[in-house]
């Protein structure tokens, strides 16, 4: 999440050079969303070791998205008061207990000890990350945006693959990925020690802990319409990531761990492949293409799963992933382009807001669910909601649309005070007649 505030240059001399440090960082984020993605070829050993519900298993993967999300709240600006290395450190080292308490884990306290870790050591990084890529990128660049996603989307895919590989065909299958994982951020500890620091302290790190997540009238409209779009698309990724590989082992009678974490490749690796294909895209065409292209995947995953047909239900969750990233990320360009500059960052944590929880919640109602009504049956109603959700937000964005034009064209507002058209959003003067 990146915050919009002015910042204090301080000595870049100092550390890595700047080219260096900001691939250095993309890394450091893909690793990041590399560890938060490798349990998940795992839930069905852990759940067959220890006899656990799929109710559980949803609550162990729900943990991270939650504490994340309640870290960004909390400290997803901090780096911007007391400087980005020592937010960097805290995190390195917070990843590093994380992976200590899974390489040990023996119980179901353990998973949710090490998730929880992990949600606070990404969240507290998130916000440093990203806008240290912003920081080092060159002036009037947009590679530290676009890095953000790709990194953070590609670590997700890479954890799900590696973690898949060394499941399937290395040693200790629980113990190994956690191992190699710890060791790597060790180093990242040496990594952010060698960091550029490209703000410097102010003192005012106490305010930076309130939380802020609000939305100003001028976003109001365009929020509402959208968020059942942002909901929907994170709710999706939610189901792959928690019971995604139980899908699959079931609809292909396969007890291959790699297939589990394949499926999460599928989605997360054609979300990046797109995101870089389409950033050249208008925030409406992204929004517009990424739902209808997300729409048809999850129709084509549920064709697949009644015909019992596990290439096709590649095939759908491949479109699907297509267009969870231009969907959000239209969304999200969108509503950050109506906020007011000094509010942009109160937006951006109202979106992450929503998409966190939609990533969440979701996925436990779903494994309350599967008790009750099986694994797929719960498939089919997850992802007609997610069809539901998401056409209901391209609609009410398109009446968005239509209003605004008519308010334009019936009673023009002088070029100061005009709005770009946009999903949701009308004129001021459209809006107090």
């Amino acid at each position: 999440m990146v915050t919009e505030v002015a910042v204090r240059p301080a000595n870049r001399r100092i550390g890595l050079p700047g080219t260096v440090a900001f691939w250095s960082l993309a890394a450091m984020l893909c690793l990041l969303q590399f560890a938060s993605a490798a349990p998940s070829p795992m839930y069905g050993i852990y759940q067959h070791a220890w006899h656990f519900s799929p109710v559980t298993l949803t609550a162990v993967y729900a943990a991270n998205a939650l504490a994340l999300l309640v870290t960004l709240l909390f400290v997803g600006s901090l780096s911007d008061h007391v400087g980005r290395r020592p937010v960097l450190l805290v995190a390195a080292l917070t990843e590093v207990a994380a992976m200590t308490a899974f390489a040990m884990a023996d119980g179901v306290a353990w998973l949710v000890a090490g998730r929880v870790l992990q949600g606070v050591a990404t969240g507290t990084a998130s916000g440093a990350i990203s806008a240290m890529l912003i920081d080092l990128q060159k002036p009037g660049s947009r590679l530290g945006a676009l890095m953000t996603n790709v990194a953070a989307s590609g670590g997700i895919a890479l954890g799900a693959l590696g973690s898949g590989l060394l499941v399937q065909y290395g040693p200790a299958p629980t113990r190994l990925v956690y191992v190699l994982l710890l060791t790597s951020f060790a180093g990242l500890l040496l990594l952010a020690f060698a960091m550029p620091e490209t703000v410097t302290a102010d003192g005012a790190w106490r305010r930076s802990l309130r939380p802020r997540a609000a939305v100003p009238p001028s976003v109001r409209g365009a929020y509402a319409a959208l968020l059942p779009s942002i909901v929907a698309a994170w709710a999706l990724a939610g189901l792959y990531l928690s019971l995604g590989p139980s899908v699959v082992a079931t609809l292909s009678h396969s007890t291959d761990h790699l297939v589990g974490g394949l499926v999460i490749v599928a989605l997360n690796g054609t979300a990046v492949v797109l995101s870089v294909l389409g950033r050249g895209w208008s925030p409406e065409r992204a929004l517009y293409l990424g739902s209808g292209l997300l729409m048809a995947g999850v129709a084509l995953a549920m064709l697949a799963l009644n015909a019992h047909v596990t290439a096709l239900f590649f095939a759908g969750t491949m479109v699907a992933g297509a267009g969870f990233g231009p969907s959000f990320s239209g969304a999200l360009r969108i509503l950050t382009g109506l906020a007011p500059a000094e509010r942009r960052a109160e937006v951006v944590t109202a979106i992450y807001l929503a998409a966190y929880l939609g990533l969440s919640v979701p996925a436990v109602v779903a494994g309350v669910a599967v008790t009750h009504a099986g694994l797929f049956a719960t498939a089919y109603g997850y992802g007609v909601g997610v069809i539901a959700l998401t056409g209901l937000a391209v609609l009410t964005s398109l009446r968005g649309r239509r209003r605004a034009a008519t308010a334009r064209a019936t009673a023009p507002l002088s070029p100061h005070h005009q709005l770009p058209p946009c999903p949701g959003g009308t004129p001021a003067l459209a809006r107090h007649r």
